[in-house]
């Protein structure tokens, strides 16, 4: 017998994890193990245990007898047996309570989606619309949903006489027993299809491919998730959709980073210009603007522009954009550049050598 790991183990969280938090790990496991991505042969069995957890912890009042009896007990009465052997007792309790409640089968929510998208550093920084093309199953355009043919409706199923139930009387050791199952002609709906719809042969239901507008807000970044809600999967029995889930990839830059909603930018000078003080054009990301750089500036040192970073995703504002200053050392020269090297050289003298107390102490703490 296979034993059932720890739901808490399967989503990776701890168990006094928030509402919040349960749903995050749910999200990125379910993406991870999702057979529209993931072809592994244990990738199904992965989902579905995933799913299982999130189901149980998800609900508070589930989550608490899972809490108190784990998975053989759960909660004792009507929940969950798992791990005992109750034999013969299993007719006697089908006899005295019915067995499993049969009720008409209630609306079912469709399946979530899940896409990936990848866009450019801009694109995140600034927003943009993005169009995609997802896979997906829709109520069948001829019946509308119903499953039968245009003009005809389902019939009333004649084992159940429409209620999805079927009560039978037993016999057993302790007198009669009315005994209620769920109608295995037409599986509890309570309507049985005799006109299939020629379109989707009854079952009320079609692939279709639909071009979605997703509208992407300024300042997202790599990792990010997008639910739009409604644009999964179709429910069943007049159900909700389902939700589409974009998992969105941001493409590194050419010549930005990003740290935060700050802009990173090493900008290259030659000595002359950091030692004599230089105005340059820089690149930002609406375009090229012009930045001071005074005499003196040292390799490594940062400026700022105020407001010209990333837009703050939750919140008004931008970040900054920043400029990390190195001296490009020259690797070709002419003879006439290396005399005047030569010559400003000899005209500046040696560097000052730091402190040797102040220099080990320096190196010390930088390591």
């Amino acid at each position: 017998m296979s034993i059932k790991r720890d739901y808490y183990e399967i989503l990776s969280i701890d168990r006094d994890a928030t509402e919040e938090e349960i749903k995050r790990a749910f999200r990125k496991l379910a993406f991870k193990y999702h057979p529209d991505h993931n072809h592994d042969d244990e990738a199904g069995d992965k989902f579905k245990e995933v799913n299982e957890a999130y189901e149980v912890l998800c609900d508070p009042d589930r989550r608490a007898a899972y809490d108190r009896f784990g998975h053989n007990t759960q909660g004792f009465w009507g929940q969950d047996f798992n791990g005992f052997d109750l034999g013969g007792l299993g007719d006697i309790f089908d006899a005295f309570f019915g067995g499993a409640a049969a009720t008409r089968q209630a609306p079912q929510r469709g399946t979530d989606l899940y896409y990936s998208v990848t866009i450019s550093f801009e694109k995140a920084a600034l927003g943009c619309d993005k169009e995609i093309t997802t896979s997906r199953t829709e109520n069948c355009s001829l019946c509308q949903g119903v499953g039968t043919k245009p003009g005809t409706q389902p019939a009333r199923c004649p084992s159940c006489n429409g209620t999805g139930q079927v009560r039978r009387i037993q016999q057993s050791l302790f007198g009669r027993f009315a005994h209620t199952t769920t109608c295995t002609q037409c599986h509890g709906d309570g309507r049985i299809i005799t006109d299939p719809c020629p379109q989707c042969r009854g079952t009320g239901r079609e692939k279709q491919k639909r071009n979605i507008k997703v509208n992407i807000p300024a300042g997202v970044d790599n990792g990010a998730q997008i639910r739009l809600s409604n644009e999964g999967e179709a429910g069943a029995r007049g159900g909700a959709s389902g939700d589409l889930y974009i998992h969105l990839s941001v493409a590194e830059h050419e010549f930005f980073t990003r740290y935060n909603d700050d802009i990173i930018y090493e900008l290259p000078l030659n000595f002359v210009q950091a030692a004599l003080g230089t105005e340059v054009e820089v690149p930002t990301l609406n375009g090229k603007t012009k930045l001071k750089i005074p005499a003196g500036s040292q390799t490594g040192q940062v400026f700022r522009l105020k407001g010209k970073g990333i837009a703050h995703l939750r919140g008004r504002g931008h970040g900054d954009q920043l400029f990390t200053l190195f001296a490009a050392t020259p690797d070709s020269l002419t003879e006439k550049q290396r005399q005047l090297l030569r010559e400003l050289g000899d005209s500046l003298g040696p560097a000052n050598m730091p402190n040797s107390k102040k220099w080990k102490g320096s190196l010390h703490r930088s390591q």
